[in-house]
């Protein structure tokens, strides 16, 4: 047996990070590209956009540098300021995971 959680940011209310977003910011960095990273991911590339334009808005800051297609294709590539609330994010899902990992095994034992 064992325990799951799940952790995601809103702001007044509304999503704005969470899992499903990591993974499409992860697939950016990966990729160099938002349509790449959204096939990744199994979203269309006009929910990726949504998702980046909704994230960037409500945290109020640029995640995603973009490159617009042409002769030698267009691109993606994360910010700094995204590197870093990744990693954030990242710290605090491992933090809540070890959390939630004691207490289940303080409540229902090994």
């Amino acid at each position: 047996m064992e325990i799951k959680s799940k952790l995601w940011i809103e702001v007044e209310g509304e999503p704005v990070f969470g899992r499903g977003r990591r993974f499409l910011l992860q697939a950016i960095d990966k990729y160099g590209s938002i349509n790449q990273a959204a096939k990744e991911i199994n979203i269309s590339y006009r929910k990726a956009w949504g998702y980046i334009n909704a994230m960037e808005k409500r945290l109020g800051i640029r995640l995603v540098e973009r490159q617009a297609g042409g002769k030698n294709g267009g691109g993606a590539t994360l910010t700094k300021e995204a590197r870093e609330f990744l990693k954030k994010y990242e710290m605090m899902e491992e933090g809540i995971r070890e959390i939630v990992d004691a207490r289940f095994k303080e409540i229902f034992g090994e």
